[in-house]
């Protein structure tokens, strides 16, 4: 326990001192307050725009702007937030490889298994926090602008791209330890998810993939129900399970560091 707690420090360490906590900080935070200044921002663009347009006489419609409107710019940014994340965080295996410094711990004692789980855990925890931040900030600015409760399933749509998340960071672990460079690492997990949104186009299997959580952003809009979710949310608890032991069986196993 003791070994695991002193390597987690030391990743905390590192991601501080490279300057990615704070990154990741100022981005999670400008994303949740962008969600509402843009919903604020609406009426006064679409205003300039019909000025404009007034010239060749077509005309705009006034725009309604509530709490659905920010909470509609939030679910579009969170996929956003989430590959600068994972661009982040994708040499967070091959980076060591190429400098040398795991055969260094590991040859000290050092089990392979906490190596895994330390940098599983430290990357989860980032996510999770920056994640809470911009839902923190978006929440707050609507309740104060104007009034959450005419959004639906707010927290349990919030919990499913959190869980999305959660998925491609052990995906992206598990790729992480099996090949040597970080392009490889991003390529592969971007592949993977692409492949299964190809897939999501089937509307039979739609419901049992991963990718079907990133179209909870609609039950806040009134569409859709939570059902439609189930499956996805039980089958993504179940792979970040298997694809971390997946992760830490093949580190284990794997002779080059």
């Amino acid at each position: 326990m003791r070994q695991l707690t002193a390597f987690i420090k030391k990743e905390c360490r590192e991601h501080y001192r490279s300057g990615k906590i704070w990154i990741l900080a100022i981005v999670f935070v400008l994303f949740g307050i962008m969600n509402p200044a843009m919903a604020k921002l609406t009426p006064w663009m679409m205003e300039m725009a019909s000025e404009s347009l007034e010239s060749s006489g077509l005309s705009l419609q006034a725009t309604q702007v509530d709490a659905l409107t920010s909470w509609t710019q939030f679910y579009k940014n969170v996929p956003m937030a989430m590959i600068i994340f994972l661009l982040m965080f994708a040499g967070i295996f091959t980076r060591e490889y190429e400098k040398g410094t795991l055969i260094n711990m590991l040859t000290k004692g050092l089990a392979r298994w906490k190596v895994v789980l330390a940098k599983s855990l430290v990357e989860a925890s980032i996510w999770g926090i920056g994640y809470l931040l911009m839902f923190g900030i978006t929440y707050g600015y609507n309740a104060y602008f104007w009034d959450n409760s005419i959004a639906e399933h707010i927290e349990f749509s919030a919990l499913c791209l959190f869980m999305f998340g959660l998925w491609v960071i052990s995906l992206e672990v598990l790729i992480s330890v099996m090949v040597t460079t970080t392009s490889s690492v991003t390529l592969f997990t971007v592949g993977i998810i692409g492949v299964l949104y190809f897939f999501s186009m089937i509307g039979k299997v739609k419901k049992f993939l991963p990718v079907q959580l990133l179209s909870a952003g609609e039950l806040p809009m009134g569409s859709g129900n939570l059902g439609d979710y189930q499956m996805a949310l039980i089958l993504v608890a179940v792979l970040i399970v298997v694809q971390f032991v997946a992760a830490v069986l093949y580190f284990d196993r794997r002779g080059n560091l």
